[in-house]
């Protein structure tokens, strides 16, 4: 086991890391930018680093500057939480190369299911179950109507490189798609130096729904059911809950078994998602995330398990500490994403937190790094809290989230907590009954 972890990351997932660490015998080094002297991961690390400037580039992203804190205070391993480096294969190589061990998935998994074509390509050969689609890239508009004709409209033009919905356009009909095509290429080009685009079938209503899987990377490969990731804005997901209110046991132990059995084959190490759009029974797979999930402690919730405390286990070389039978769900949980954003535009609101107060009780958990006269820096993702609910049921879970909403105090910004109390008054959100575009619209109805 490690003597000592260094946080390639900041903000609540650095803290949750720290804590794992502190609960296993670990020490913990925080890194962190100038803007980021006075956050809390600094102050509850056992160690810490200061690595550059405001900019995350010349900072959370500097592959020279986290290694040297590495060498600086003697860390072995690197957690990278969610976001910056923790897919970038490059980084992970650099990391080995150093004879560190980076806690997560392989430079080449991660290579693998970061390509979305040899993702698709992969999935399909592990027996998972795929949107259907072009095959490969599409490299000009005469290919793109030729494939389209195909698997029949609507279809929908992704980046092979992208993600977050950038890159990505829907064409209707055989009109609409030389326009959605080349934009799609263009805005896959500006975001990622890549403008190769594939496509696929599009789903009229679906729900998103992702499957959490771990492996140890020695043939031991679990499940830990799913999570509806539906709730979304702008292809950023706000409210997700598991187990997803429109999943059935039986599609669970199906859909679960077959992602597991695919990481073990894959030899694959750690924590990961396997997402699918899912519409009338039927999942179909879009990507895998190689990294721990923003929405990780719903799962934590309702199986009683600490993933982060999981990932540093394998990575150290141990196997699965639990097997898929002593897996069992209990109850139901959400969490909301509470972003520092003014509504109705989302538009950031950093600044000074000058009153701060977690809810509490039973089934609450509050992930955050805010405190009494915290400033929120305006250089990074606007994040600043997670509240995770867990009850019996939905119903208990829905009320709780009601009531812990009522207890959150964050003064000094704007915060996102009104969308959710409007949130909890609609009846299809009561009910469960929504899909990946029902947010954007209901949105456009009532805060435009």
């Amino acid at each position: 086991m490690f003597d000592k972890i260094l946080i390639a990351n900041r903000g609540e997932i650095a803290l949750r890391v720290i804590r794992a660490c502190r609960e296993m015998g670990i020490k913990s080094v925080a890194v962190h930018s100038t803007a980021d002297a006075d956050a809390m991961h600094v102050r509850m690390a056992d160690e810490a680093v200061c690595i550059g400037p405001n900019s995350s580039t010349d900072s959370y992203l500097s592959f020279p500057a986290i290694i040297a804190a590495c060498e600086i205070t003697g860390a072995q391993a690197i957690h990278p939480g969610y976001g910056f480096l923790s897919e970038n294969a490059a980084f992970v190589q650099i990391v080995e190369d150093h004879g560190l061990t980076f806690i997560g998935p392989s430079a080449e998994h991660i290579r693998q299911m970061g390509d979305k074509i040899t993702a698709k390509e992969t999935a399909q050969q592990l027996g998972i179950p795929i949107v259907p689609g072009s095959n490969g890239g599409v490299p000009d508009v005469e290919s793109a109507k030729k494939a389209a004709a195909e698997m029949g409209y609507p279809v929908i033009i992704k980046a092979t490189a992208g993600g977050g919905g950038r890159g990505m356009k829907v064409a209707l009909n055989e009109g609409e798609l030389e326009t959605s095509f080349r934009t799609a290429r263009s805005e896959s080009k500006a975001a990622f130096g890549n403008d190769e685009v594939y496509m696929e079938k599009y789903l009229q209503r679906p729900r998103h729904i992702e499957v959490q899987v771990f492996g140890d990377g020695q043939g031991g490969g679990v499940h830990l059911g799913e999570r509806d990731c539906s709730l979304q804005r702008r292809h950023q997901k706000v409210f997700e809950e598991a187990p997803g209110p429109s999943i059935t046991p039986e599609e669970r132990a199906r859909i679960g078994g077959i992602c597991a059995n695919a990481i073990a084959k894959m030899g694959y190490k750690g924590a990961g998602t396997v997402e699918f759009l899912y519409e009338d029974g039927e999942f179909f797979f879009i990507e895998m995330n190689t990294r721990l999930q923003v929405e990780h402690p719903v799962t934590e919730a309702i199986f009683g398990q600490d993933l982060v405390r999981e990932q540093i286990l394998v990575a150290s070389g141990e196997k699965l500490s639990f097997t898929q039978d002593e897996l069992v769900l209990n109850g139901h949980a959400i969490e909301v994403r509470i972003n520092a954003e003014k509504l109705p535009n989302f538009t950031p609101c950093p600044g000074k937190i000058t009153q701060y107060h977690a809810p509490g009780g039973l089934g609450v958990r509050m992930d955050s790094a805010l405190y009494d006269g915290y400033s929120i820096p305006p250089y990074y993702d606007s994040l600043i809290g997670k509240l995770i609910v867990h009850g019996r049921n939905r119903k208990e879970a829905l009320a709780r989230l009601h009531r812990a909403l009522g207890e959150l105090i964050v003064d000094g910004v704007e915060t996102t907590v009104p969308l959710f109390d409007m949130l909890l008054r609609e009846e299809d959100v009561q009910t469960g009954n929504y899909n990946i575009h029902w947010l954007e619209k209901w949105l456009a109805k009532n805060l435009s």
